[in-house]
């Protein structure tokens, strides 16, 4: 039976610390830092009572461009969740280390809208560790109810990279090629800095040029979640209530940058893509569908 620990208040600064430590040469044989088990931990983590407001979401919604209502954002919960990751994921019976893990996939299914003055309850567990085409994959999914009801749920994939198996490894969710040929978006240098400060994701690849290369990218990249989060914003009016958005993240987007948004409407919702305007290679390839 799985243990299922409360936590009291988010993980701070701390937490990434705890994520880069078990990357650190010698550091990482150290005792409460190495790395010792090869399985994903039977452990629950659980927030109790989060207070949906208006005033935590307001700036949330300005970065990824959602209008003012009095619901929250569908992908905004995720940053509720996000630091039960973070603390599953450098908790010492986790297998590998937080920093290095590649975001490759989000699918996230709303059962329908939470109104600001809600309380939610937020559970966070690993599960699903597999073989995959570039390495070893896992999920972590997220469960958020309101007085006993599920109302949102959410599963963040994420890669090992290494020891892949490209003949029968997982190779991923299998999405349309959509032809972007809607707006560009340009996105600034500071982007990273700012969707950090609201998301809570402080990870350095995305902060500065140096903070970036020193975790071998050539410049600092655009949070996929953001990407997501501006892809719903763009087609939040065409959405229903309850609605799945998967999304797979296919290529960074270098900061400063530009990018180009297309969507096609399907049977049951859209496809839609965020791709390079030189090029037309995908950054992300996403769709919706009602629930």
């Amino acid at each position: 039976m799985a243990e299922t620990r409360i936590v009291d208040s988010p993980a701070g600064a701390g937490a990434m610390l705890k994520a880069v430590l078990p990357t650190v040469p010698g550091i990482n044989q150290l005792p409460g830092v190495k790395k010792t088990s090869r399985e994903l931990p039977d452990l629950v983590l659980r927030r109790e009572g989060v207070e949906i407001t208006r005033e935590a979401v307001a700036p949330y919604a300005a970065i990824a461009g959602f209008p003012t209502k009095d619901v929250a954002p569908l992908p905004y919960v995720h940053n509720l969740a996000f630091p039960l990751h973070m603390a599953l994921l450098t908790d010492q019976s986790f297998p590998f280390a937080a920093m290095g893990l590649v975001h490759l996939e989000n699918s996230i299914s709303q059962l329908r809208p939470i109104a600001f003055g809600e309380k939610v309850d937020v559970e966070v567990k690993a599960a699903n560790l597999r073989k995959s085409t570039k390495g070893k994959a896992f999920d972590m999914l997220t469960t958020v109810s309101v007085g006993g009801e599920t109302v949102w749920e959410e599963t963040s994939t994420y890669l090992r990279v290494g020891g892949g198996d490209k003949e029968n490894g997982d190779a991923g969710m299998a999405l349309s090629d959509v032809e972007a040929t809607g707006a560009i978006w340009s996105l600034p240098t500071d982007l990273g800095r700012r969707y950090a400060a609201v998301s809570g994701d402080r990870n350095p690849i995305h902060l500065y040029p140096l903070t970036a290369k020193a975790l071998g990218f050539k410049g600092h990249i655009a949070h996929g979640m953001w990407t997501m989060s501006k892809a719903v914003a763009t087609l939040e009016a065409r959405l229903p209530d309850a609605v799945r958005v998967d999304v797979a993240f296919k290529t960074p987007i270098f900061l400063p940058g530009k990018v180009r948004f297309g969507a096609v409407p399907v049977d049951g919702g859209l496809d839609f893509a965020v791709t390079n305007p030189r090029n037309g290679a995908p950054h992300v390839l996403g769709r919706t569908r009602a629930l």
